[in-house]
């Protein structure tokens, strides 16, 4: 499913443009695991003819599933264009394609839309991580003894004099 927008209706009037895209017909792939857009890209755009092009104003909404990079919590993070605007020029040597009188809105919402992914998604700002694993501490701390210290690999080369 194309966003597409037929110009000749724009001859007369602004046309305006709501509805939903599926997530996969959108091709959002961020070649990352720990971001995935599976819910349906929402959109409410305005499009106007403007002098040697259309002029695309609106709202983008899109829920990502994330994965928090320092704690590994699952969590929605929601990417909001609010008034999103595009000028697209119909002449020019950055003149977009026009097929059958209609142009295709879709390539330049997906490249803004992927710009808003976020590089490293946290569940919050301040998230800590994982919690600490207190290594060399034996699981029954009743047992007499001290903690063991490291590893043995490292306890004969602490004993290396140069």
């Amino acid at each position: 499913m194309m966003l597409l927008v037929n110009c000749r209706h724009l001859e007369t009037r602004p046309v305006h443009l709501q509805g939903e895209i599926p997530a996969g017909e959108m091709d959002l792939d961020p070649r990352d695991e720990v971001i995935q857009a599976e819910k349906p890209l929402r959109y409410d755009l305005e499009v106007e003819q403007f002098e040697d092009g259309l002029l695309v104003t609106g709202d983008l909404r899109l829920d990502l599933r994330c994965q928090c990079v320092r704690c590994l919590k699952a969590f929605t993070h929601r990417l909001h264009l609010e008034n999103w605007t595009r000028h697209l020029p119909l002449e020019g040597e950055e003149k977009v394609a026009v097929v059958n009188d209609c142009v295709d809105l879709t390539p330049f919402v997906r490249e803004d839309m992927l710009l808003e992914f976020p590089q490293h998604p946290l569940c919050e700002p301040e998230c800590q991580g994982l919690p600490k694993m207190l290594v060399g501490r034996p699981k029954n701390t009743s047992d007499a003894g001290p903690p063991e210290t490291g590893s043995p690999a490292w306890n004969e080369l602490n004993k290396l004099r140069f």
